[in-house]
């Protein structure tokens, strides 16, 4: 599916629609294999999404879950809520399932 994806993110950067019709010209114009059956279970998964603010927050999720805090900043991070670090570990895991 890693090819799907990233013929998605290449067509989202040029500004075209990511559908079939379009995922299948990038993947055929790469030679690589086209699978429809990928190509339609990666244009209904990203139905509704915000591609930008998804590469967003995958970008600052690991970020912050290995940032190291300096000094006094330690105690302040690890009261963070629970409810908060789970949200941002739910929507890194969503968009890492992308990429699988």
């Amino acid at each position: 599916m890693a090819l799907e994806v990233y013929a998605g993110l290449l067509l989202h950067k040029a500004g075209k629609e990511i559908n079939e019709s379009n995922l299948k010209k990038v993947l055929e114009a790469s030679g690589a294999h086209v699978d429809e059956a990928k190509l339609k279970a990666l244009v209904a998964s990203l139905h509704g999404v915000n591609i930008d603010d998804a590469i967003k927050q995958a970008a600052v999720a690991p970020v912050a879950a290995h940032a190291a805090p300096a000094g006094g900043e330690k105690k302040a991070a690890e009261k963070k809520p629970e409810e908060e670090k789970k949200s941002t570990e739910e929507a890194a895991a969503g968009l890492s399932a992308l990429f699988s």
